[in-house]
Order: C-alpha cells, then structure tokens, then sequence
C-alpha cells in the first residue's frame, strides 16, 4: 500500500500534500475505519462505502485528498486562518492545456469565517483533450495560486503521472 499511495502522492511546496484517490486507497481506508471502529454487521459496511465511494475517480476525472500540514499548533493555526479558501486555488495542468481548478468539499464545507481546515477533498474535471494529454505522456504540473500560499510542481514525477493516467477509463 505505501508504494502504491507515494505514486499518488504530490507534495506542492512545504506546506501542501495532495493524496490521489482510488479504488485501492479508498478500499484500504475503508478496512482501516471498519476495523477502528469493529464495525461487523452489513449496514455498518454499507454505510463507511457509502461515505467513501464518492471519493473514487469515475473516468473524466481525479480526486485527491488535500492535507495542509504545519507541525507547531500555533503556527498551523496561524496559517489556517490566512488560507480561507486555498482548496479553490489548486490545479492540475496538463502541458499545453488550460489549467482545472478544483472542486473542492462537494460533502460538506470544512472552512469558517475564522479558518480553512487542514484536510480538503477535491476533484479535478478534465475535458476530453487533456485526458488525452494526460494519457500520451505530456508533462502535468500542479500548483496552488492562493494569495498567501503559492507553490507549483512544474512537471509531477513520470511515476506519479502514469499512475494517475490509470484513472482515466
């Protein structure tokens, strides 16, 4: 699992880390709430795949699970509080193409008047000529445009890109 998950990881500056989605992570993190929680019996099941499946890339599409990570509590608290809407500010884009925005915590929201929250889910829609991109091999950069955070990955390691062409069925 940990070497299926560092190709589908991205770290985008020193504070930013997008976890790419898919059936196998989403399948692993559901045993890991099941068995936290001893969760058994049917409903139980359907109801933590029910909560996660959502989060599986459908073919037009990836999903990341986006952590913003600062170490001392005051400086995070710090910082949350001057990141109010970074999840909107995060892209993909394939080499040659427009950049796509996220979609961000389509769930629930996870950010207040006070502050954004460390954990965001977001999804990238990707038009039909991108994918394409995408999948022949042209370079994909990412990269975060919020005002108090910027931070860009000009070219995703070869590993990483392959792995998440994947998800394009």
């Amino acid at each position: 699992m940990l070497a299926h998950k560092k190709n589908r990881a991205v770290h985008v500056g020193s504070h930013v880390t997008l976890i790419f989605e898919d059936e196998i992570t989403i399948r692993y993190q559901v045993q890991e709430m099941l068995h936290i929680e001893k969760t058994f019996e049917e409903q139980g099941i359907r109801d933590e795949l029910d909560a996660y499946n959502p989060l599986i890339p459908d073919g037009t599409n990836l999903k990341a699970t986006m952590m913003i990570e600062y170490e001392d509590p005051e400086e995070r608290a710090r910082e949350l509080a001057r990141l109010i809407g970074i999840e909107n500010r995060v892209y993909v884009q394939v080499e040659g193409m427009e950049r796509c925005y996220a979609i961000a915590d389509e769930d629930l929201a996870r950010e207040n008047e006070q502050k954004t929250s460390s954990v965001h889910f977001l999804r990238f829609e990707f038009p039909a000529a991108a994918i394409a991109g995408f999948r022949s091999g042209r370079s994909v950069a990412i990269g975060v445009d919020h005002p108090n955070y910027r931070a860009r990955v000009e070219a995703i390691a070869t590993e990483v890109r392959d792995s998440l062409a994947k998800d394009f069925a």
